[in-house]
């Protein structure tokens, strides 16, 4: 199952400065997805296109691009996120886009937390968004 286009951009956030993304890591097509990530937050809400992210996460980040060719031995599709994130099979190299400060994307409130926390099943990861097709 891979629903992608493998020359679109692809995108990493992290809190970590970085020039080569290893192998293991995950990417996504999805810019602001990136960006909450770069937080390291453990509640995310996306909206059902996976692009209005709010999130968690308490410290700033960076958004990567990855600045060579993918294809599709380059990555694997990682089962049960939606079609959202896709694990690198290999070192791949990155370019930095920008530095972000916590509330790019938006933050989530307190009273937004109380909510998916009431909605979030035990021992599920705290990421809301539409589930995959099978």
């Amino acid at each position: 199952m891979d629903k992608c286009d493998y020359g679109a951009p692809w995108y990493h956030g992290s809190p970590d400065k970085l020039r080569v993304l290893r192998k293991g890591s995950w990417i996504t097509q999805l810019r602001e997805m990136a960006k909450a990530f770069s937080h390291k937050p453990t509640l995310m809400s996306l909206d059902d296109d996976c692009r209005n992210v709010k999130h968690n996460g308490r410290q700033p980040g960076f958004l990567y691009v990855v600045s060579e060719p993918i294809g599709t031995d380059d990555v694997s599709y990682l089962r049960d996120t939606a079609q959202t994130h896709w694990q690198t099979q290999r070192d791949l190299q990155v370019r930095l886009l920008a530095e972000l400060p916590l509330d790019d994307p938006p933050q989530l409130s307190e009273e937004e937390i109380a909510d998916l926390r009431k909605e979030i099943p035990e021992g599920a990861t705290g990421m809301i968004c539409t589930p995959d097709d099978d």
